[in-house]
């Protein structure tokens, strides 16, 4: 005799199935996507292409080693910083309407004072520059206890099968003229 209803198997099949999921894939990392992208895509949009964008977070215990924010987090952090960046400026959009793909060709990052469990903190993130190949980002981690600036990181975001000029002429539906400016070239630009 079966311990299990007939009907109650699809609940254990359901419930090996997330086990699977969650053992091979972090889901925890999507669902945050997800949610980071929708939310972005109900807030207002923003028009101007370089404008800083700033997401909220707060040290947890799922982010913590030694009592403070491990090094590969402030990465994954600025992952969904640039989602909302993308999404609530269009880039994505664009990047969709033209087939084409991103993908991080480089970063940096520059540690200059620990976040701690609990703490809470301003990701303000913005486009610097692009030039034919790339975008070029500023993300900041800023501490919401005393304004310092906690870890500074530039990335290069890589466009493939397009270029940046063609998704800003289709964003703008006009050509847009390159802001360089050398503190984000000196960081990565040679990579």
């Amino acid at each position: 005799m079966c311990p299990f209803p007939r009907e109650m198997w699809w609940v254990l099949w359901v419930l090996a199935a997330l086990l699977a999921l969650f053992c091979s894939l972090d889901v925890w990392y999507f669902l945050r996507a997800a949610v980071v992208i929708l939310r972005a895509w109900f807030q207002p949009p923003v028009f101007d292409i370089t404008a800083e964008q700033v997401l909220t977070g707060r040290v947890t215990p799922h982010d913590i080693d030694m009592c403070h924010m491990n090094n590969a987090r402030y990465l994954r952090e600025c992952d969904f910083a640039r989602f909302s960046l993308y999404t609530r400026n269009g880039v994505f959009k664009g990047v969709r309407a033209l087939g084409a793909s991103m993908v991080v060709g480089a970063t940096t990052i520059r540690y200059r004072r620990a976040l701690c469990i609990g703490e809470g903190y301003e990701l303000r993130s913005r486009i610097v520059t692009w030039d034919d190949k790339a975008f070029f980002l500023e993300q900041r981690f800023v501490s919401t206890r005393d304004g310092l600036v906690c870890a500074i990181m530039y990335c290069k975001q890589s466009v493939i099968r397009s270029s940046p000029d063609k998704i800003m002429q289709h964003l703008c539906k006009r050509k847009v003229g390159k802001k360089f400016q050398n503190k984000c070239k000196l960081h990565i630009g040679k990579v």
